[in-house]
């Protein structure tokens, strides 16, 4: 099958960069990565052989990493980190309510890009704007991102948006679960790895991911049919974190290698494999004759706009009212975003 194909040639490709002459170097650090999505999806068979070997050859070979799965649950990832049972992780912002407000302005609907535009928008913005929120508190940040724009994938057939209201929605948290409470829909909210056999037990009707679920999490199987609207509905927004302890253990001249490493590259390259597995997802649907893709366009999109713009505007409110011109940040990232 072709997308099993793609997938495997993509992972081969990751495989075989990490493998190089570092790793017969003797290594004085080896870091622990918690990872909670399956090995096969684009974090584990990408992205993180490839920040791997980024780490080893800006140390020369005095630093690795290895992942680790089943650690935790999703949502318990930061406290792994926080704990020092683990050295670094990718959080998922929604998955921990009211811990994180100002990471929602880059999951608003509406941006117009690709996920490494937004994630390097992303980490600009906190740098600029965020940082001093210390919304991470306890851990050090390293990198931020947010995969490709969020759709809706159901096996009902939608006429139109209005169709949504009543539905039981699988919503990953933060702007996800406002734009499901926009659109009429009971929000459910299980992590990632659980949405196949939610739908599959039919306790929910859909689920809003990125693209990239229709291969990652084999929704082609259980969500035959996907939807989408200009701007997306939102974006999800993750970041990679690191324990400061372990931090603060490295040398000082591996820690100054690695702030070239970790920060913006880190994030573009985040964000360029959410990008390069949305193209796997969106093929799935053209090699399962039984999916179909359908875009809300016309009157759907203008009923869109006006449906968003709340949501929008509370977002703002909520994060202004940390002391942040969130107005400003808002602009600031369709900027970067639009001249990426």
């Amino acid at each position: 099958m072709e997308l099993k194909t793609t997938l495997t040639r993509i992972a081969a490709g990751a495989a075989i960069a990490a493998s190089t002459s570092w790793a017969a170097m003797a290594q004085d650090t080896t870091l622990t990565i918690t990872s909670w999505a399956p090995p096969t999806h684009g974090m584990n068979a990408i992205f993180f052989p490839q920040l791997i070997q980024e780490i080893e050859a800006a140390t020369n070979g005095r630093v690795t990493a290895e992942i680790k799965y089943g650690l935790a649950s999703p949502p318990a990832q930061y406290d792994l980190v926080l704990d020092g049972a683990a050295d670094i992780a990718w959080i998922f912002h929604g998955y921990t309510p009211g811990r994180f407000v100002a990471t929602k302005l880059i999951e608003l609907p509406g941006y117009e890009g690709s996920a490494e535009a937004a994630s390097v928008a992303h980490w600009r913005a906190h740098e600029q704007f965020l940082a001093g929120l210390n919304e991470h508190i306890g851990v050090k940040v390293i990198g931020l991102m947010t995969h490709g724009v969020g759709v809706l994938h159901t096996n009902a057939e939608l006429g139109s948006l209005d169709d949504i209201s009543g539905m039981k929605l699988r919503l990953g948290g933060g702007v996800a679960g406002d734009v499901g409470t926009a659109l009429g829909a009971s929000g459910i909210n299980v992590p990632a790895p659980e949405v196949y056999t939610t739908l599959a037990s039919n306790a929910a009707d859909g689920v809003m991911m990125p693209m990239e679920g229709k291969a990652s999490f084999k929704l082609y199987e259980v969500a035959t049919n996907t939807y989408t609207v200009p701007g997306g509905f939102y974006r999800g927004s993750f970041a990679i974190i690191m324990n400061p302890d372990t931090w603060d253990g490295l040398s000082d001249e591996d820690k100054t290698a690695l702030e070239g490493v970790f920060g913006e590259n880190t994030s573009r390259m985040a964000g360029a494999m959410w990008d390069a597995i949305d193209d796997v997802g969106l093929k799935s649907i053209d090699e399962n004759a039984n999916n179909s893709l359908t875009a809300f366009e016309g009157a759907e999109a203008e009923k869109w706009a006006a449906l968003r713009q709340p949501i929008i505007d509370a977002v703002l409110a909520e994060v202004a009212a940390k002391g942040v011109d969130a107005a400003a940040v808002r602009d600031f990232i369709a900027s970067e975003m639009a001249n990426y």
